[in-house]
């Protein structure tokens, strides 16, 4: 969550370095624990999907 608070090009770089399952992994428990968060990072970032690979 820190972060996604750094900006969409921080949470990609993160993102980048796990494997795919462990990209997905952390998006459903960030979307569960921080709704409201996971919305402004799919708001800031529509193609959010295309990261995940």
């Amino acid at each position: 969550m820190e972060r996604v608070e750094s900006g969409v090009e921080a949470a990609k770089e993160f993102l980048s370095t796990l494997s795919s399952d462990e990209r997905w992994g952390v998006m459903v428990a960030f979307e569960e624990q921080e709704p409201v968060m996971f919305g402004q990072l799919v708001a800031a970032a529509p193609d959010w999907v295309n990261w995940m690979g």
